[in-house]
């Protein structure tokens, strides 16, 4: 639309993953809609920063503008440490400033919402229909599970692949012989083994696949995306949601006022402002706990507890190692050689193949223990085991992969070539919680605290996560040496001692062996240095009222009307994968939900 109005028949509540599809979903699907986008970020429209997939690390400078960053309560569960969560600010949110990892739950993960928290139709089965509809997998042509004429893409990026990435794969299927190679990972109803990583990126045009361009391809005349505007609170008359209130974001309009200004909806309000924002809108318009609300000056008008509990994410470690001086990886690129930086992006330029359309991430594994592994984990992890896991064959328990890159500072760096190793826990068992220290502010920060760390369990497998693919790391042909200053502080005279100068050991070297003083220094290490993989979900939960719940199945507030929620803060539990996939997912379930209830065919 090329002017603001006041009126529309749908408001969306941020332009991220999930709203920005739902929206665009819609807005294709009935002409005569008019729907508005509130997003508290930019536009990011044939930004390099965003439609270049290398740069994809850029958007963790502390002086980006296209992440929020959300600072953490203090916990000694993590060090001391107050973690900084970055979350999406811009049109297109999460899917325009991730890692592109092309990653699906299991299927048991999504029967768990039905049959845990009843949520009738959101088992595997029904949901794979929606998951295939998002996307064009252009690996290969012949899969029942997946989706070839969708409008985002999914490929192996730029054509090439980074020396870590082979060698991860060669290693994993020599050192692991309880696995295999699998071409695809991500089959939904099957584990799978070591394989090559897919990506959100087009294959042909080497470009980012992500919500924010899908919209903009679109250009629809009847979908209005307002920016750098940030929603104080849903308006009601009675218990239906007629519009909200929003201000202007002031870290993009600094001259702005602080005028409130209301934009109606005649049909549906939905809150898709992600964990953090859309429990804050939720609790500023008077829905949430008595005691919340309170504390910050909101009128009550319904009693839901539920509201900012029950966050989840998935707790990460990433560490770097020295790599072979001719290694192929995205090292020189990142760091502005020039050389490096002409080569691939004349090719990016010719025709979207090279580094420049990677994110260096090549290769990897979901893990599932199996008895020895278990004995590995140790006694700390063994209740969560049976009661969770033990039940369920396609549930992971890490994911594992590696990088082609240095995870880090490049300034404070040796000018050496690196390679990085990841894992983190597919399903912790702690939660965390969101609320707003606010009632007024749309701008103040929330209450955040992670739960990270607190149990026992997931502790157990990161570090677990630290052994298994160090052992994996040192066997890689690429591998030199540990980088000291990313590492645990192990004793010189220790079995684990570091190195920041060797070579690979024999494929049939025995594992290090860790002793209990080596077992307190990498607890200190894990404590220290884990942070976030960016998978914020479930502070709007759907499932029961009764049980913490906040939306029904429809994706209905309890309570209220014309007040849906649709993000990844709906998910009741975790999903076992990098959590962009869940976001389309949920989008077009909320876009085939809406458009039933609104009588709109063709979605």
């Amino acid at each position: 639309m090329s002017a603001l109005e006041s009126e529309y028949d749908i408001i969306f509540v941020g332009g991220g993953a999930a709203g920005g599809f739902a929206a665009g979903r819609l807005a294709a699907a009935d002409p005569s809609l008019k729907i508005l986008i509130v997003e508290a970020g930019l536009h990011t429209r044939d930004d390099l920063a965003h439609v270049q997939p290398v740069q994809f690390l850029s958007h963790l400078r502390p002086d980006s503008t296209t992440v929020r960053f959300i600072v953490a309560k203090e916990s000694e569960a993590v060090g001391g440490r107050a973690l900084i969560f970055p979350c999406g600010q811009c049109v297109g949110g999460g899917s325009s400033v991730n890692w592109m990892m092309y990653t699906r739950a299991a299927a048991s993960d999504y029967d768990d919402w039905e049959t845990k928290y009843g949520n009738v139709g959101w088992k595997a089965k029904d949901l794979l229909p929606l998951l295939k509809k998002t996307e064009t997998y252009q690996i290969d042509a012949d899969r029942e599970v997946h989706g070839y004429s969708g409008p985002l893409k999914v490929s192996h990026g730029g054509g090439v692949s980074t020396d870590a990435g082979k060698d991860f794969i060669d290693v994993g299927l020599a050192y692991d012989k309880e696995r295999s190679f699998t071409d695809d990972p991500n089959q939904l109803f099957a584990l799978g083994g070591y394989a090559r990583w897919p990506k959100w990126i087009d294959a042909e045009t080497g470009k980012r696949s992500d919500v924010a361009h899908f919209l903009y391809k679109q250009d629809n005349k009847n979908l209005h995306i307002l920016t750098g505007c940030v929603v104080k609170r849903v308006i009601f008359e009675g218990k239906r949601a007629v519009g909200v209130e929003y201000v202007y974001n002031p870290r993009f309009n600094p001259n702005a006022t602080s005028e409130v200004v209301v934009a109606r909806a005649k049909r549906l309000v939905v809150l898709s402002a992600g964990s953090f924002g859309s429990p804050s809108v939720l609790e500023r318009s008077g829905i949430g706990a008595k005691s919340i609300l309170e504390k910050h000056g909101v009128e009550q008008l319904v009693d839901l507890p539920g509201v900012g509990e029950n966050y989840r994410d998935h707790p990460l470690i990433i560490v770097p190692y020295f790599s072979r001086e001719d290694t192929l990886n995205l090292d020189g690129i990142m760091r502005g050689e020039e050389s490096e930086v002409q080569k691939w992006s004349a090719q990016w330029l010719k025709d979207g193949s090279g580094l420049m359309a990677s994110n260096g991430i090549d290769a990897g594994v979901k893990l599932r223990p199996n008895a020895k592994e278990l004995e590995e984990i140790g006694p700390d992890f063994q209740q969560r085991w049976e009661t969770f896991f033990k039940d369920a064959p396609d549930k992971p328990v890490l994911w594992m992969g590696g990088g082609g890159l240095m995870p880090g500072d490049y300034s404070i760096a040796p000018r050496r070539n690196f390679f990085a190793m990841g894992t983190y826990v597919q399903h912790p068992s702690g939660m965390g919680s969101v609320h707003i220290t606010s009632g007024d502010d749309a701008n103040a920060p929330p209450e955040f605290d992670t739960g990270y760390l607190r149990n026992a369990d997931d502790l157990a497998l990161l570090k677990w996560g630290y052994k298994r693919s160090r052992e994996q790391a040192r066997r890689m042909a690429c591998y030199r040496g540990e980088y000291e200053l990313s590492h645990p502080k192990f004793s010189k005279e220790s079995a684990a001692a570091l190195s920041d100068d060797a070579y690979p050991v024999d494929i049939n070297a025995p594992n290090i062996v860790y002793s209990e003083e080596d077992e307190k220094v990498l607890e200190t290490f894990v404590r220290n240095n884990v942070m976030t993989a960016w998978h914020a979900l479930g502070t709007c939960s759907m499932k029961p009222r009764e049980k913490g719940g906040v939306i029904d199945p429809e994706l209905n507030v309890y309570g209220v009307e014309g007040l849906k929620v649709a993000d990844l803060s709906i998910c009741p539990g975790n999903v076992a994968a990098n959590t962009y996939s869940t976001a389309l997912l949920v989008a077009e379930k909320a876009a085939v939900i809406i458009a039933a209830e609104l009588g709109i065919e063709g979605v």
